[in-house]
């Protein structure tokens, strides 16, 4: 990256940038071998909290001086809320379905991938500016909790809330990753039609959560 030749400005018009809302989530299920061949519209989301961890100093020392910093591996955690979430969370959110509205609590948590969209705006285009794809992949959900309240001259729907961890996937040339960002105001409207129409379905395919290579490959094509 070329740094920009004569004297710095700021909050040029045009240049005054932010983000801002979450909406168009998809759950992805994985199959045994760890494809995301399933996908679900997640209505109600509220927000998705990306919380990493780690990537934490180490000093090493040696000849009476600090020789070096180690840095530890980073993790990816998070919280989603919302206000309901799809039936097929159920398996990822530790409850079994043995019969049709019957729900076994404290069973098995299955890993689950997650898509969704935050705005990108400016002082020109408002939040119309474009738009970010958020994919996080080997997501799992830990027990929450739920408070359910009476009902009351100002009522509040309830809502739910997940802490998830995640389990890097392998990315060819890289770290493996757990999350990846697709910026639409970046990247090629041709090849983001092609990983939206991959992500959402189409007329001729269901909705599925390509693997880090494949995302790739389809901007580098």
């Amino acid at each position: 990256m070329t740094a920009p030749l004569g004297p710095l400005t700021w909050d040029q018009v045009g240049e005054r940038f932010y983000e801002t809302g979450v909406d168009k989530g998809v759950l992805y299920l994985p199959n045994n071998a760890g494809v995301y061949t399933a996908g679900y519209a997640w209505n109600g989301l509220i927000s998705v909290t990306e919380s990493p961890s780690g990537a934490e100093a180490s000093p090493q020392y040696a000849d009476n001086i600090k020789y070096l910093n180690l840095i530890s591996a980073e993790e990816l955690g998070g919280t989603i809320e919302a206000f309901t979430y799809p039936d097929e969370f159920a398996i990822c959110d530790g409850t079994a379905v043995p019969e049709d509205g019957v729900y076994l609590g404290q069973q098995g948590r299955r890993q689950f991938g997650l898509c969704y969209r935050t705005r990108l705006g400016n002082d020109t285009q408002g939040n119309d500016l474009g738009y970010k794809l958020h994919l996080i992949y080997a997501a799992q959900a830990a027990p929450s909790e739920k408070a359910y309240t009476t009902i009351n001259d100002s009522p509040e729907a309830l809502t739910f809330s997940w802490e998830f961890s995640t389990t890097p996937v392998p990315v060819t040339g890289h770290k493996p990753t757990a999350l990846i960002t697709v910026d639409s105001t970046k990247v090629g409207a041709p090849a983001l039609a092609t990983l939206e129409a991959a992500l959402y379905g189409d007329a001729d395919t269901g909705p599925s959560l390509p693997l880090p290579d494949e995302i790739i490959d389809m901007f580098a094509a």
